[in-house]
């Protein structure tokens, strides 16, 4: 399969007080990484792309440690989602290339959670905007982490490129109170409730 040509990584992190109501004592984070890198299947179709999923396994592993450990370690996050935005002359597929490779790396590092890792990806021209799903890392239907966390690089992704997301949270939305199924009653066996 091809090498992974990475041109750059971008990371950042939100710390959010409040949405208009009282002040929490302990923000809330949100934090994503991207790797912009080349798209070794831009231009035409290819049939076999899924070994590449394997050659993006390391990138998957380093951004999630990485990203991790700028929100305080594994035991904080509670929350997480991933993303892909390919570039012109590549296709929706390319971008799914990466639910394994991101998905599981912060499974491995997380210690295994229950819940599928949400996903959104989209083909898109420099400066696109993805907003990635987060959900609970234990249990999809907690409605206190429903939320999403909007990346994006500005000269990204260029034709011939993708861009790769991942995104954690430390817990529920500030001000949550939509009720539903709340994180304590997690029973953690299936990864839905």
């Amino acid at each position: 399969m091809p090498e992974v040509n990475l041109r750059k990584t971008v990371f950042s992190c939100e710390e959010i007080f409040h949405e208009g109501g009282p002040a929490s004592d302990t923000p809330l984070l949100r934090g994503s990484a991207m790797a912009i890198l080349q798209n070794p299947f831009a231009g035409g179709y290819v049939a076999d792309i899924q070994g590449f999923m394997e050659d993006l396994k390391p990138l998957g592993l380093d951004m999630a440690r990485r990203l991790i450990e700028m929100l305080g370690g594994a035991d904080k996050i509670e929350g997480y989602g991933k993303g892909s935005l390919i570039g012109e002359a590549g296709e929706l597929e390319h971008g799914a290339l990466w639910h394994a490779p991101g998905g599981y790396a912060m499974r491995e590092l997380l210690g295994a959670p229950k819940a599928i890792v949400p996903s959104s990806k989209k083909v898109a021209g420099v400066g696109a905007r993805l907003d990635v799903p987060i959900t609970h890392i234990n249990a999809a239907y907690v409605r206190s982490h429903f939320d999403s966390m909007e990346v994006g690089c500005n000269d990204a992704p260029r034709a011939g490129e993708l861009a790769f997301a991942l995104v954690v949270t430390t817990g529920a939305r500030v001000h949550s109170r939509s009720g539903g199924l709340e994180a304590w009653d997690i029973n953690g066996e299936d990864g839905l409730r």
